[in-house]
């Protein structure tokens, strides 16, 4: 996993804004979702993909787990999760946890 600031995300006009921190990307589908204290996202155990995924951290703070390991992250970071990292997300704040989520594909 990589980790940024929304300010890292420029951007070239028409490309993706996140070109800087993902070179040779495009977004292939996403969305936004939300989680109250304590929630993890994907309950359901382990979670990899073949491809990178990119979580922006809009609104809450919380611990971002890739393979067992636990690191903090908080509203405006980008987190980038490598191709088969089993990764999760842990709500912790005082606010719900709302984050955009990007499957990316190769461009």
């Amino acid at each position: 996993m990589r980790r940024y600031k929304l300010a890292d995300l420029t951007g070239n006009g028409d490309g993706p804004v996140f070109a800087p921190v993902v070179a040779g990307h495009l977004v292939e589908r996403g969305g936004v979702s939300s989680y109250g204290h304590g929630e993890r996202t994907h309950p359901e155990g382990f979670h990899t993909h073949d491809v990178p995924e990119v979580f922006c951290v809009l609104q809450g703070s919380g611990l971002v787990e890739i393979d067992g390991a636990t690191t903090p992250f908080e509203a405006g970071d980008v987190l980038v999760i490598e191709p088969g990292e089993d990764h999760h997300l842990i709500s912790l704040g005082e606010v719900p946890l709302v984050h955009a989520w990007l499957h990316l594909r190769a461009a």
